[in-house]
Parts: structure tokens; C-alpha cells; sequence
């Protein structure tokens, strides 16, 4: 399996757009803190996470293709749990149907760390600092805030036992942890 830092080289050779590279390092702090709260493997969960856009510069305007890349490159770098999980997060093209708590994972946190960042840039400061459980909660409500956010794969933490309120503040906390990385 790839180290932490091989991964990221990987990652910076493969993505350009330094958003999507704050995108994939909040997504990875995201599984990470999820993985600790339900006893999975929190680096196996990181690496996912970190990974899972590698081919989005190249993949952005055909999203059939997003994923096949990127699991072609990473062919016997991870296990087959996460390659399937990488795959399950574009199961609308893939046909791979999301089913372990890892594959869901991926597709709650990817949708939600959107929404946390949407949540901290209307703060007066701008800060992750400044948002609190509650100010996401209400956001999260809100369907005309950060409107191409998907709901409804945030709430795929219910299939991880994981109620929204604790799912959301556990991916806020996530964040918080990385605020300077993602400049905010």
C-alpha cells in the first residue's frame, strides 16, 4: 500500500487546480476522523480520500471516465476495498453500487466538505473557526445554500450508523484540524 507521502506526490503530479487539491485534503481529514469514530482503518481511509480525484483535471468534461483512470494509476498501490470505494463515488457511471461503510464514506464526505467550506466563506472572517455544529446544521436545512451541494449522499451517514448532527460536527471538526492547509 502507497505511504501517506507517496500518495500526495501522486496527487500533486496529478491535479493542478489547487482548489481540487484542498478539496482532496479535506476529503482525506474527513475520512480520517470518520474512520476513528467507527474503528476502521483510519490511513487506509486517508489515502482513499486524499486519492479519489486524482484523474478530475483530466476527467472534468466527461464524467463517464472519472474514476477509471485514477484506478487504473493506483492498479496495486491500495486494496481492493479501496479501489471498489474510489469507484462507488462515481457509481453513476461506474455501476459500482456504493456498499461498505468505507464506499459510503467517500460519497458523504466528498458532498459535505463543500458544504463546510460554502458554510466558513459567508462568515464574516471567512474562517472555519467561526462555524459551529449548529451554523452547519442550518445550512445544511437551507436548500437554497450552496445549492449544487448533494444532500442526499451527505445523508449516507445514516447507512454508517452515524446520525447527520454527528456526522456533520465530526466532519466540521476534520476541517477545523486543517483549517491553515485549506486557508481558512
Amino acid at each position: 500500500m502507497l505511504t501517506r507521502n507517496e500518495a500526495y506526490e501522486l496527487l500533486r503530479k496529478n491535479l493542478r487546480t489547487e482548489n481540487l487539491i484542498k478539496h482532496s485534503l479535506a476529503v482525506e481529514a474527513i475520512l480520517k476522523n470518520t474512520a476513528k469514530k467507527l474503528g476502521e482503518d483510519e490511513q487506509l481511509w486517508g489515502l482513499i480520500g486524499l486519492l479519489h480525484d486524482l484523474d478530475y483535471d483530466f476527467t472534468k468534461n466527461d464524467p463517464a471516465k472519472h474514476s477509471q483512470i485514477t484506478i487504473k494509476v493506483l492498479d496495486g498501490l491500495l486494496p481492493e476495498e479501496g479501489m471498489n470505494a474510489i469507484k462507488a463515488h462515481n457509481y453513476q457511471y461506474t455501476a459500482q453500487v456504493p456498499q461498505t461503510y468505507l464506499d459510503k464514506s467517500l460519497i458523504a464526505a466528498d458532498a459535505v466538505s463543500g458544504l463546510i467550506i460554502a458554510a466558513a466563506l459567508v462568515m464574516p472572517s471567512k474562517k472555519l473557526a467561526d462555524v459551529t455544529p449548529k451554523t452547519l446544521q442550518d445550512k445544511f436545512k437551507d436548500k437554497s445554500f450552496a445549492a449544487g451541494c448533494n444532500r442526499k449522499r451527505i445523508e449516507l451517514c445514516a447507512d454508517m450508523e452515524l446520525e447527520l448532527p454527528v456526522f456533520l460536527e465530526l466532519s466540521l471538526n476534520a476541517l477545523k484540524n486543517i483549517a491553515e492547509k485549506l486557508g481558512l
